[in-house]
C-alpha cells in the first residue's frame, strides 16, 4: 500500500532545502507519495518576524544550516539573488516580490500535476546549492523539465492564473495550521505533523511503523 504525506515548504527557507531532497529520496526508495504544499515564507506573511527575533537568532541559524549541509553532504550557498526583496540598510521588506511569487506560483502548479516534489528539490538546489542568478535564463525551466512537466504550460498557468494558484498557496498555509504547526519543513503523515529537517529519521519510523514498505 503507497503512504501518502504532505510536505509544506518555502522558497526561502534553508531548511525546506535542506529536507526536500532527503524526502525525495524516501519517495525514490519506497512506496511512498509526498505531495509538496508551498507557502509564502515568513518575510511575505509576517514583514517585521527577523527584527523581533532575538540578537542571536541569526548567527545561530547560519551556523546552523551551514553545518547541517556539510553533515548530510548538500551544496549549499547564500542564494544569489535573495528570493526576497529586502533593503540591506534598513532590512524593511519591499511590497514588490517578483522573485518568490514566481517560483512560489510554479511550485503549486507543478503540485497541481504531482510534480512539486521534485521540481522543489531541483529548484531549491539552484537557489541554495550556488546558481548564480537562479531567477534568469532557463534555469528553473530546467528545473521544471526535470520534474516531468512542460515549462511553458507552467509559464503561462503562472501568469493567467495567478489569483487560483496564489488562493491555493493561501489554503496550504491554513492547512499547515490546521495540523498543527505554523513553520517550515513541515512533513504532515497520518495526521501527525514533524517539523523541522531534524525529523526526517523520526518521520520515517512512524511510517516504517504503518507499514512503509521498498519500492
Amino acid at each position: 500500500m503507497t503512504l501518502t504525506a504532505e510536505l509544506y515548504f518555502s522558497f526561502r527557507s534553508p531548511y525546506s532545502y535542506l529536507s526536500v531532497g532527503r524526502y525525495r529520496a524516501m519517495t525514490e526508495d519506497n512506496d511512498l507519495d509526498i505531495a509538496l504544499r508551498p507557502v509564502w515564507p515568513l518575510a511575505v506573511r509576517q514583514p517585521d518576524f527577523f527584527e523581533r527575533n532575538h540578537p542571536n537568532w541569526l548567527g545561530y541559524t547560519m551556523r546552523d544550516m551551514l553545518r547541517v549541509a556539510q553533515f548530510h553532504d548538500i551544496p549549499f550557498g547564500a542564494p544569489r539573488p535573495d528570493p526576497i526583496v529586502q533593503d540591506t540598510a534598513t532590512r524593511k521588506i519591499s511590497e514588490d516580490q517578483p522573485y518568490i511569487r514566481r517560483v512560489t506560483r510554479m511550485g503549486q502548479a507543478a503540485a497541481r500535476r504531482g510534480a512539486g516534489l521534485v521540481f522543489a528539490a531541483e529548484a531549491g538546489r539552484m537557489i541554495w546549492g550556488g546558481q548564480e542568478n537562479w531567477h534568469e535564463g532557463g534555469h528553473l525551466a530546467e528545473a521544471l523539465k526535470a520534474a516531468g512537466v512542460d515549462p511553458a504550460e507552467i509559464e503561462a498557468e503562472i501568469e493567467g492564473d495567478a489569483k487560483s494558484l496564489d488562493d491555493e498557496i493561501a489554503a496550504n498555509q491554513d492547512a499547515l495550521e490546521a495540523a498543527g504547526h505554523w513553520g517550515v519543513p513541515t512533513l504532515v503523515f497520518d495526521g501527525e505533523p514533524f517539523f523541522g529537517q531534524d525529523r526526517i529519521e523520526m518521520v520515517r519510523w512512524r511510517m516504517e511503523q504503518k507499514g512503509l514498505a521498498k519500492r
